[in-house]
């Protein structure tokens, strides 16, 4: 069975790349999954700022350390 990936943004990607789940990343920033899914899979959304400070702060609670700037 052939598995069809959507397209995902940079940040997405970094996301499958560093196995980390949406849901996870989620659960940590206490973002809505929506915002968490757009992130992901929508090149077009923009986050305000205060969402890439919980993400930012979310990836340190999982042990990671990413530039968001550089992913969005």
């Amino acid at each position: 069975m052939e598995v069809i990936w959507k397209d995902r943004t940079k940040f997405g990607r970094w996301l499958d790349q560093n196995e980390i789940s949406q849901i996870d990343l989620e659960k940590v920033t206490n973002l809505s999954r929506g915002t968490i899914s757009s992130i992901c899979n929508n090149e077009n959304y923009r986050p305000k700022y205060s969402t890439i400070c919980k993400i930012e702060n979310g990836l340190k609670k999982l042990g990671k350390e990413v530039d968001m700037e550089k992913l969005l």
